[in-house]
């Protein structure tokens, strides 16, 4: 694939000199991701491509306007390999104003967030949302919507029909992560039928397969998936380059990986197939730390290369993508640039797309214009219980003592991996009491879809010590999820969300102490990020008011708690799931 030249002849002629080019950059060290070097050199723009970069003449310019870039660097516009723009809870266009400044210029979306909720209407929303903004916003198809279909319900279900339908989207390029790792290790008819609608369409097919290796993992490939942003361990990255596969090394502000990732790659001798992608970062992470360029700096501190940090996040990515005319400084390119005093920290002077000037010293130069949408008046809460007390208490199988419990049990405060671990847990008068306890919580996924579905459950090690956390970001069904001390306190964040269309709600002793409101599909807001950074930050400060304080980013300590696809266990609207096996694990244990 490609981008289409607005008139290829007149860019020739810009190339040879024989009109002057619409821009010229002048006074770069230009990083070549071609060749590693750092070069001085003026760059050349028609029509918002590349025609010419001139690394020896640099004294006739032959250009309607010049910008002097005065010695900085300059390097292709940073690309992110796989990300969530709801994971921001902002709209595509409010991203694309905190994102563009640090120098993003093309993004791979994947929608299956509010795929999840609003079906094919959610994609469309946030292809339209995103039309005529300053920034190249690609979207994936959800590949699993649900993630496993079997074992939760959603808001819709993607067959190869709704597919093959999406592809027809102008900005479409490929089939969004497929997480749904066993169906296609084990070739379930579902997933064959999707993937073969995909190559058909001549998307690219991006992967999801945490801790897959061995034969499991050449199966996997084999079933068309050549990209993972899931690796956490070298070992992971390591394993899966050799079989050729592409490694977006992923720095979230759930998941922190770049660094262990590199330290177990960086004795290679090539890197094509290395990229980078945030998955999911929020917009207090966007405004104070970056986005992109963020994550090259993480790993930059940590040891990489500079000039190989930003191949892998330029050309790597385009080449990931199958995108021809991306990613690069060179002729026939999109001009897409940013400039820079400094390699290591990363903060962009300015940043052009399309040949466009679009942001200066981190500052937006383009106002995007806000626009309204039907979508983001509808109500996604569709809770069809009228739920009670009684509804979030558990009731054992006797009237006192003990009884033994599959816990759902975190491996740390800090990594959001749980397993499944048998305990014995006190009754009292006929219900599971957990109040001796401050490291164990209930937990409960309610169905927000019409379904009267709804699972109770214990989760340990959450992090909170007391009172509630109620969230409809829940990855990737996106259900009601609550973590809470006491049926009361866990019926009144419920009960919160419900009024407010959706977001995330704390509660403690009966008192709310802050609701995050979400309406757009209970995932997004329709403010500036800004104005959500100040909201989103009085969230996290209740949740770490109720414990959560071993995690830099509380607020998304519960949003992985219900996804059947990160193992070994995890929740959803039918209870505890065994993610290797596909299977349910009882609440009580078997004597």
């Amino acid at each position: 694939m490609e981008l289409a030249y607005k008139d290829k002849k007149r860019l020739l002629q810009a190339a040879l000199g024989q009109i002057p080019a619409d821009l010229c950059v002048k006074n770069v060290r230009l990083v070549n991701v071609f060749t590693g070097e750092i070069l001085p050199a003026d760059v050349y723009v028609c029509d918002g491509f590349i025609c010419h970069v001139e690394y020896e003449d640099f004294a006739n310019v032959n250009a309607a306007e010049i910008y002097d870039a005065k010695g900085q660097y300059m390097t292709p516009g940073f690309l992110d390999a796989h990300m969530h723009i709801e994971s921001s809870m902002l709209t595509p266009r409010h991203f694309a104003e905190v994102s563009v400044p640090w120098g993003t210029t093309t993004i791979v979306t994947d929608p299956h967030e509010i795929g999840n909720v609003w079906g094919m209407d959610g994609v469309r929303y946030m292809h339209e949302n995103s039309e005529d903004v300053p920034q190249r916003q690609f979207i994936d198809i959800p590949s699993c919507v649900p993630a496993v279909p079997e074992l939760e319900v959603s808001g819709a279900n993607f067959l190869a029909e709704q597919i093959d339908e999406l592809a027809d989207l102008d900005r479409v390029i490929g089939l969004a992560e497929v997480m749904d790792f066993l169906a296609v290790i084990h070739g379930s008819d579902r997933m064959m039928d999707i993937l073969d609608v995909a190559k058909k369409r001549g998307l690219y097919i991006q992967g999801h397969a945490p801790f897959v290796s061995g034969r499991m993992l050449s199966a996997y490939l084999c079933g068309g998936p050549k990209t993972c942003h899931e690796s956490r361990t070298g070992a992971e990255g390591l394993e899966k380059m050799r079989q050729g596969m592409y490694v977006d090394m992923r720095e979230s502000s759930i998941s922190k990986n770049v660094n262990t990732v590199w330290d177990g790659v960086k004795d290679f001798k090539y890197f094509d197939t290395l990229c980078i992608c945030t998955d999911d970062r929020e917009s207090d992470d966007l405004l104070k730390l970056g986005h992109i360029n963020d994550v090259l700096r993480v790993v930059i501190e940590h040891g990489m290369d500079p000039v190989l940090a930003i191949k892998s996040a330029t050309i790597n990515t385009a080449r990931e993508i199958h995108f021809e005319n991306i990613g690069a400084v060179a002729p026939g390119y999109a001009a897409d640039m940013v400039l820079m005093p400094d390699l290591r920290e990363m903060r962009p002077s300015a940043v052009f797309y399309e040949g466009r000037l679009v942001a200066e010293n981190q500052k937006l130069l383009v106002p995007i214009e806000d626009r309204s949408y039907e979508l983001e008046e509808r109500n996604s809460m569709n809770v069809v219980r009228d739920l009670t007390v009684e509804d979030l208490r558990i009731k054992a199988p006797v009237q006192d003592g003990t009884v033994k419990v599959n816990v759902l049990t975190y491996l740390t405060h800090m990594l959001s991996s749980t397993e499944s671990v048998v305990e014995e847990i006190p009754v009292k008068d006929g219900y599971l009491d957990l109040s001796g306890d401050p490291d164990l919580n209930y937990v409960a996924v309610i169905n927000r879809y019409g379904h009267d579905r709804m699972a109770v459950h214990v989760v340990r090690r959450f992090g909170t010590d007391h009172g509630a956390l109620a969230s409809t970001v829940s990855h990737d069904s996106h259900n009601l999820t609550c973590v809470y001390d006491t049926p009361e306190n866990g019926l009144m964040a419920i009960q919160e969300l419900i009024r407010t269309n959706g977001g995330m709600c704390a509660v403690e002793d009966g008192q709310i102490l802050h609701t995050l409101a979400l309406p757009v599909g209970g995932l997004m807001s329709v403010k500036h990020a800004a104005d959500l950074s100040v909201d989103a930050t009085a969230m996290k400060e209740a949740d770490r008011r109720l414990g959560l304080t071993q995690m830099p980013n509380p607020l998304l300590r519960i949003v992985s708690l219900a996804l059947p696809v990160i193992p070994k266990a995890k929740m959803s609207d039918i209870g505890l799931i065994d993610v290797g096996t596909k299977t349910l694990i009882p609440l009580f244990a078997e004597e």
